[in-house]
This record gives structure tokens, sequence and C-alpha cells, in this order.
């Protein structure tokens, strides 16, 4: 009869050697690290901004006692951002796998573990639609504030991005935009169609993307827009914006921390002669009102 053997120094020893997805998170979002379970984002909405009057039209009527200054008492509206969510990773190690086997060390677990919860926290932000401006397709193959999905091509998606340039212009986030710059979080297939425009376009465009087959472009401005690439969006919809608009709080005290507990409970009598290690995510999200019009659902075909 034939044998197997499989000798341990053959194999990888290291679990980070595993193809961990890509995470954009910490760079789109405004992420706040607290300890504080609710956290105020008191704001003053456009409808209760003071107006711009007249006192007067020449310098004739300058020094009339008629000319009064009306003042406005002004209305803070406040939003809070709660940091109320929870998930967890948890893992249990037998005493015996940990002596016999070196893929079974509580400490390459935990680093483990640690990159879960960051995949995680960007498979919930790009799911977070909530609040967000929807952008679509208008009907007419033009990119505007609708739901209706567009489909991404090597031959519209600088039209994509220019229509998301414009949404933040039409509403007001010039100056926002130019502090913090915008971004697309794509598919891969449509990062496929972005450099194959750039190949096709211009000399600036088509020596980057054929560099490297437009790696350099990841994260980096090019076309107006942060591009960034992801694997964890929900079904049908991209992220973009202008950058730090959405909300992520994250309990500072259990962020990126591990736990473990030796021989613990058992979950029907006595204990587990092993280690059990977790690590755990407290989250919330918050896009402002105000802020709304910067953050966009953009609504794509499979």
């Amino acid at each position: 009869m034939a044998q197997e053997r499989i000798y341990q120094a053959a194999w990888e020893t290291k679990l980070q050697q595993r193809l961990d997805k890509p995470t954009n998170w910490k760079d789109v979002c405004d992420v706040i690290y607290t300890d504080t379970q609710v956290h105020n984002l008191p704001y003053i909405a456009a409808a209760d901004e003071p107006a711009v009057a007249t006192i007067f039209s020449s310098a004739a009527t300058r020094m009339t006692l008629s000319n009064v200054v009306t003042l406005i008492a002004v209305t803070q509206t406040n939003e809070t951002l709660s940091v109320v969510s929870t998930e967890y990773d948890a893992v249990y190690l037998d005493y015996a796998d940990q002596a016999q086997s070196q893929y079974s060390k509580w400490v390459d677990m935990g680093d483990l573990l640690g990159k879960k919860i960051d995949e995680r926290i960007e498979a919930l932000v790009l799911a977070n639609a909530a609040g967000q401006t929807n952008l679509g397709d208008d009907g007419s193959g033009n990119v505007a504030l609708a739901a209706t999905q567009l489909t991404v091509s090597a031959t519209n998606i600088d039209d994509i991005i220019r229509g998301v340039i414009e949404q933040i212009q039409t509403a007001n986030g010039y100056k926002l935009y130019l502090e913090r710059g915008g971004f697309v979080e794509w598919r891969p297939a449509d990062w496929t169609k972005l450099v194959a425009f750039m190949q096709a376009n211009g000399y600036t465009f088509a020596d980057e993307a054929l560099k490297g087959g437009g790696k350099g472009m990841l994260g980096k401005e090019t076309m107006g827009l942060f591009h960034y690439v992801s694997t964890s969006h929900t079904a049908n919809h991209l992220f973009a914006g202008v950058r730090g608009v959405v909300k992520l709080g994250l309990l500072k005290s259990t962020y990126g921390k591990t736990y473990v507990t030796e021989t613990p409970s058992s979950s029907t009598a006595g204990f587990l002669s092993g280690t059990a290690i977790h690590s755990r995510l407290d989250y919330g999200f918050k896009t402002p009102t105000n802020l709304a019009a910067l953050a966009f659902d953009v609504n794509v075909a499979s």
C-alpha cells in the first residue's frame, strides 16, 4: 500500500504567509479611537446658518440711525457616534496540539485573529451605506445621484471618476476635497479596467500604468482621486467620496488586543485542557448629516 509522508520541515512556518485581504479603512474613514460609548458631533445645519444682510446701500445712508444690525441666535444640532456594536473571533488550542505542532502557537493565532478583525472592519466599512448618497446611472449612462446600477467598463471608468468629482463640487465639498482628497474603492475587475484606460491614454498615464501593471497607482492620486482596491465589497456597491467623511469609532481599550485564557471553563462541566484566545471589535459608524453628500454608495452592476 502506498504511503504518504508529510515532513514538517517542508512547510512554511509562519501564519502571516496567508493571503491577506486588502484593507483601506484607515485611509478612507475618519477613525476615532475612543473609550467613550457616545461621541458627540455637533454642527450648524445649513438652514440655521446666519444669512448675510444689507445694512446700507450707499455712503449717503451709512450714518443713518436706522441702520441697525439684527442679531441672530445660532442653533447648534448634535449628532452622535455610538460605539455599541461588538464582534469577536476566537479559537481554542489544546495543550497537546501546542506542544506537537508549531502551527498551533497561540502567539501566531493572536496575529491571525488581529488580521481577521482588520479584514472584518474593511467589510463593515464597505457595507455601511447608511446615511450615504446614492450614485449611479441617470438612465442615459451618465453618472448622477441615482440608485440605478452603472456598468463599469474601460470606456466609461473615467466618466465615473469625473462624476464623483462633479458631485463633490456640486455639494460644495470642494474645499474638503482639496484638503483631504477624494477616493474610490474599486473591485479587482474595475481596477483592471482603470489600468487599461490609463495604458491607452496619454503619456504620463500610459507610462505610469505600464510600469508594473499600474500597481504604483494603489492608494495614490490619479485623475483627481485616490484609488484603492478591495475584495470585501458588498455585491453591486462601491464606496467613494471625500476621505475622512465617514466616522468610524473603535473602542480604544479593546481594539488590537488579544485575550488569553488558560484552562477555560467547559460549556458542560469542568474545564478544558488548553488555551482559549480571542480578539474583539467594538465599533460604530456615523456619516454626519452635513457631510453625507460627500460620501457615495456607488451602485454598480456585477
